[in-house]
């Protein structure tokens, strides 16, 4: 049973010293997502998010987002246009934790939004490149995973190589990934700090001047040392939707020019369906093996009618967002995964959908927030008028009594 808004908000007063809590509402989605969430208003008018991982999935996320947090110094935060959660404190909870958070605000990033707000489109590109443009020497020293670009790419090679062991694979799709994972210079990048997570339901926007700003970035459990196109392959499905954003980010970017990079962003959305192939083998599940078999067939008529945006020298186009959305609607849903490198036995398929440019918030069970409110990261828009008010002379014991108490009833 979920833990209710109240119970968490004692919790909190339990986890940070001196914490006075004016008002608390539930943050959940309908109690069933990864994650018992509230949040919170200080006396101070301080605004917080408490959250207890309700799946080892989601407690597994959490222990990586919680290291890289700590990663993210106020030195490196200070070269970042946009906030990301800072842990205040945390506290064990029946075998697992609760983490309190500052409250980001904002909305999901609506990824249609950029073709018409160009300010928008050049935040979100800005916002990326600051990320691209981090030294790598504070992902070392927090013990994070440092991938050179030879580990980068036989990581590819090895998707490329299962899939094609499934003999599932049409051979044209098969030629061009074989081609583009063996095109030398299609390799030729130097690695970066990446989100390596990141998408569309990550981004928060917030509205300014009637334009949108990327305000923060969510959910950094995959944070590290790798390729930056894995970034940036969900605005590559885009097409002239995100050529604004990747412009931005071209010129925004400190680092050397990486010309191949939209490339690889490319390649890296299409084999996202190679690993929701490789998932529906490695889980014996043959509605996902045949889903990503309809996916791979509506790609094959792309690389056979059009060879006028290749992967390389050889290859043939990506496969367009919207001719796929009608076989991701077909597609059932997993169980959460973070996404880490290419891991295909947890793997996500709202991990596909980002990869597709979707936003995977539709599902409404995999995230905390409550998909019915209309802002529901907006700080400058809580109504603490209903948020249930605190007595402050109650302790947190009294008040987690109460709470159990009254939602028994």
């Amino acid at each position: 049973m979920a833990r209710s808004h109240l119970t968490l908000a004692a919790l909190a007063t339990s986890a940070v010293a001196d914490l006075q809590v004016r008002g608390s509402g539930a943050h959940t989605a309908g109690g069933e997502g990864n994650y018992d969430a509230a949040r919170l208003v200080t006396g101070d008018g301080r605004e917080l998010i408490v959250r207890i991982p309700t799946s080892q999935q989601a407690e597994t996320e959490q222990s990586a987002d919680l290291i890289a947090l700590r990663a993210l110094t106020p030195g490196i935060r200070s070269r970042l246009p946009f906030d990301a959660p800072t842990v205040v404190g945390q506290l064990p909870v029946d075998g697992t934790r609760a983490v309190v958070l500052d409250f980001v605000a904002g909305t999901h990033l609506d990824p249609t939004a950029l073709s018409s707000d160009e300010v928008l489109a050049d935040s979100l590109g800005a916002a990326i490149a600051a990320i691209h443009s981090l030294p790598t020497s504070f992902v070392a020293e927090a013990g994070l995973p440092l991938l050179t670009t030879e580990l980068i790419r036989a990581d590819a090679h090895r998707i490329v190589s299962r899939a094609a062991e499934t003999r599932l694979l049409p051979t044209a799709v098969r030629e061009r990934w074989q081609a583009a994972v063996e095109d030398n210079s299609l390799w030729q990048f130097q690695p970066t700090v990446i989100h390596g997570a990141l998408a569309a339901d990550r981004i928060l926007v917030i509205r300014q001047d009637g334009h949108g700003l990327v305000n923060g970035v969510l959910d950094w459990g995959s944070l590290r040392v790798g390729d930056p196109a894995l970034d940036l392959h969900w605005i590559a499905t885009l097409g002239a939707t995100g050529e604004q954003t990747l412009s931005t980010y071209a010129v925004s970017c400190s680092r050397g020019p990486d010309r191949f990079v939209t490339l690889r962003a490319r390649l890296y959305a299409e084999l996202e369906i190679a690993r929701w192939l490789l998932h529906g083998r490695d889980s014996h599940d043959e509605t996902i093996v045949e889903d990503a078999v309809a996916m791979l067939d509506g790609l094959v008529d792309r690389v056979l009618g059009d060879v006028t945006d290749p992967l390389g020298t050889t290859t043939g186009p990506v496969l367009a967002v919207d001719e796929v959305e009608d076989m991701l609607d077909r597609t059932p849903l997993g169980s959460s995964s973070p996404g880490i490198a290419m891991q295909t036995d947890t793997y996500d398929r709202s991990e596909l959908e980002r990869a597709l440019g979707r936003d995977p918030g539709t599902a409404g069970t995999d995230e905390d927030e409550d998909p019915s409110a209309e802002d529901a990261n907006a700080t400058d828009q809580i109504d603490t008028s209903s948020f249930e008010l605190w007595d402050a002379a109650a302790t947190p014991k009294d008040r987690s009594h109460s709470d159990r108490s009254s939602s028994s009833e």
